[in-house]
């Protein structure tokens, strides 16, 4: 049994020993050399940013089983597509945005007709030089492990072919097996989850926009026009005069920003007024968006809407120009204005209360937040003129304690007086005495449609959506004197119609209408 144990343990040495066996181990560890400096020169170094539309793209290669796409956008989530087989898998994050790309894309929204085919030719082109790099990582990786371990010209030189037919092999099979439509059958992941549901029909979307962006030009240059006829319009205020251009509910729509400033411009505005909603989601990829608040060239007061997130309200503030107002008040040319946050996130467009209010249902937060802005207002040393909210649901709080509620939320315009308060039962507690915020008068409600159109989502529909804002006249006793309410054709529509509304004894304003479509518009006083 030793003996014969014996010769099985030589004859194993000697095989071992054998030179084709030696061979074989040689090409073994080359191999394994090389498929190791292919692994980590591609985890390692095949990365690369390009340009992608608005974005900059961060583009990696990585070995996989199964191959595919995956596209993060942060914090939104993740989409995956079947795009092909083989051993290698893409990965592209769009978490960054080009500032230069957005704000061009901002101030010319008619680039977006033209995005679509660069962002295709930006992929290709970075997918062509990230394969590039990969190939040079794997085979430069391979090449200088082999070189470490083994110190032969031969064997160096043999590691880095296997690591180029590898690597060349791999993204030939890539290639060979891409399957363009799977974009359009992608893998949601996070909030993408709900993707398709909130945008709807991404074609319609897009071939609405492109005939709202070809008559964005001629939109805008009715804008200035119709202000010429401001001026043979009776009752123009006049003397120490505030001007306030009051939005609300932007949602994302880059459009806007440049009939905001053309406004401005037009109608001398000494500040804008935003009661919320300037976002869909608040997220932080959409913080960019608010930058453009800088260039408006006035005061921004803002107050934040149910789609607006704590990171949203932190962006608006960082600029330069703008105020948040959260149960405080500020200043501008003598007119003091309140305002206070809506008291919900909800960009989903649920219905769920906040935490303070989520162990007791009965309790409505709207009215709750109204009275936490009318005790601010109660309390100011200084007459509060203006009261911002962004919920209507939150006014009826600030009856008789501030001329004039501004809100939004609606997306509909709608002017109306406040109920009075009611008077204090018996034995209950009175009213607090008027302060020098109180005023005389009943509280009026202006409640603006949506400024962005109901941003995005707007383009789905047939019927066209339009963008509305009020231009606020004050006089130097904060007093609510007129104003002018402006709407703008939507998607595919160049109209602008204005009609100023001027406040008398009557509750109920003057009208004064007048509607530009490319030609001089006729003046007709009426009555509501």
């Amino acid at each position: 049994m030793k003996k014969k144990l014996f010769q099985l343990t030589a004859a194993a040495v000697r095989a071992w020993r054998h030179s084709l066996t030696r061979r074989l181990r040689v090409w073994a560890a080359v191999l394994i050399v090389s498929l190791t400096g292919v692994v980590v020169g591609t985890m390692l170094l095949a990365q690369s940013e390009i340009p992608v539309g608005p974005f900059r793209a961060d583009m990696s290669i990585s070995p996989s089983i199964k191959g595919g796409t995956e596209v993060d956008i942060p914090p939104l989530g993740s989409l995956h597509l079947d795009s092909h087989a083989g051993p290698i898998h893409l990965k592209v994050n769009l978490g960054a945005l080009d500032q230069q790309r957005t704000e061009a894309l901002i101030e010319d929204p008619t680039v977006i007709s033209v995005v679509g085919q660069s962002a295709v030719d930006d992929v290709t082109r970075g997918v062509l030089q990230l394969s590039l790099r990969a190939l040079g990582a794997a085979i430069a990786c391979a090449l200088i492990l082999s070189a470490l371990v083994f110190r032969n010209v031969r064997r160096v030189a043999s590691a880095g072919v296997i690591a180029l037919i590898v690597t060349g092999g791999s993204m030939g099979l890539a290639a060979g097996t891409v399957r363009p439509d799977s974009i359009g059958e992608p893998k949601y992941e996070g909030l993408l989850v709900n993707a398709p549901a909130v945008v709807g029909d991404a074609r319609r979307i897009a071939d609405n926009y492109g005939r709202y962006a070809d008559q964005l030009a001629e939109l805008v240059s009715n804008v200035s026009r119709i202000y010429t006829t401001v001026s043979s319009l009776p009752v123009e205020p006049s003397g120490n005069t505030t001007r306030i251009l009051h939005v609300s509910d932007l949602h994302l729509n880059p459009a806007v920003w440049n009939v905001i400033k053309t406004v401005v411009k037009a109608w001398d505005i000494d500040a804008v007024v935003d009661t919320g909603d300037i976002v869909d989601w608040g997220s932080s990829a959409e913080t960019t968006y608010v930058s453009s608040i800088s260039q408006i060239g006035v005061p921004y007061i803002y107050v934040r809407g149910n789609h607006d997130s704590a990171a949203i309200q932190a962006a608006v503030a960082r600029q330069s120009n703008a105020t948040v107002l959260d149960n405080s008040t500020t200043t501008i040319n003598g007119l003091t204005i309140a305002g206070i946050g809506d008291p919900q996130f909800t960009p989903d467009k649920s219905e769920t209360p906040p935490a303070e209010a989520a162990d007791n249902p009965a309790v409505d937060v709207f009215p709750l937040s109204g009275e936490r802005l009318a005790a601010t207002i109660r309390q100011s040393k200084t007459k509060v003129g203006v009261a911002l909210v962004h919920n209507p649901a939150m006014a009826p709080p600030l009856s008789g304690v501030v001329p004039v509620v501004l809100a939004g939320h609606t997306h509909r315009r709608e002017v109306r007086m406040l109920a009075p308060p009611n008077p204090p039962q018996d034995g209950a507690s009175p009213s607090p005495a008027p302060s020098a915020a109180t005023p005389a008068s009943p509280t009026r409600l202006l409640v603006e449609g949506s400024t962005g159109g109901a941003g995005l989502r707007g383009l789905q529909k047939e019927e066209a959506t339009p963008l509305q804002m009020s231009v606020l006249y004050f006089d130097e006793n904060q007093t609510l004197k007129a104003y002018d309410d402006i709407q703008l054709g939507g998607t595919g529509e160049s109209n602008v119609e204005m009609q100023r509304n001027v406040i008398g004894v009557d509750p109920e304003p003057t009208t004064h209408p007048s509607v530009i479509n490319g030609v001089t518009p006729g003046i007709t006083p009426s009555r509501r």
